[in-house]
């Protein structure tokens, strides 16, 4: 699919880029993208929560009272998870939530995801963006010049670009990522994807990698 390239004010440049169909056009599987979301969730849980058990809590280790003949119930020490202040059975313990998920899944998701934007026309390519220095205010020029009416940004680099990255990080609506690190969460959770030319040349290349 051929995509017109935006300058900085919004404005066609004359140029066109090719976005694969291989990547941007194929049919969304939504399970995948399901498994892919899930998985980025569940990584970001910290997995810290703690109860203590009987033998972790302070109290002393000696029996209540003797086994038999007192006429109540046998008992043990004042831990005993029965009583006020006594240790949790079965309670939370540090754990991590992440789970594997194979590369082609994932790969599959982020195909998905990018042809639902494309499907969408949620998806603008403007020319390189080239800061001397990290500009809040210009950089959000530039956002409302490309984006339209749509609220969430994701910008794709093709690499680290620190003062484009400074420029964008107070902005609460957007998030700039490098093409390397984009994942399947970011994609849909984001309104419009703002590709940089250079980024969007990145992904034929790689189709034609993959042929060869």
């Amino acid at each position: 699919m051929q995509v017109d390239v935006l300058n900085s004010k919004g404005v066609k440049t004359g140029r066109t880029v090719e976005l694969p169909e291989d990547i941007f056009g194929i049919e969304p599987n939504d399970h995948c993208i399901y498994l892919s979301v899930k998985q980025y969730l569940a990584a970001q849980r910290l997995g810290t929560h703690k109860t203590k058990t009987r033998a972790e809590v302070h109290g002393s280790s000696k029996k209540l009272h003797r086994q038999k003949g007192t006429g109540g119930s046998r008992k043990g020490n004042i831990r005993n998870p029965l009583y006020k202040g006594g240790g949790t059975v079965n309670g939370p313990l540090p754990h991590a939530y992440g789970f594997k998920l194979n590369r082609k899944v994932k790969d599959l998701a982020k195909m998905s995801a990018l042809s639902y934007k494309a499907s969408e026309g949620k998806i603008v390519v403007v020319e390189d963006l080239n800061l001397d220095t990290p500009k809040t205010k210009e950089f959000q020029g530039i956002l409302n010049a490309v984006k339209g009416d749509s609220r969430k940004t994701l910008v794709i680099l093709p690499e680290y670009n620190s003062n484009v990255y400074l420029s964008g990080r107070n902005l609460q609506d957007n998030k700039t990522v490098v093409l390397s690190d984009i994942n399947t969460y970011d994609l849909v959770n984001a309104q419009v994807l703002v590709i940089t030319e250079t980024a969007a040349k990145f992904f034929t290349e790689d189709v034609v990698a993959v042929e060869a």
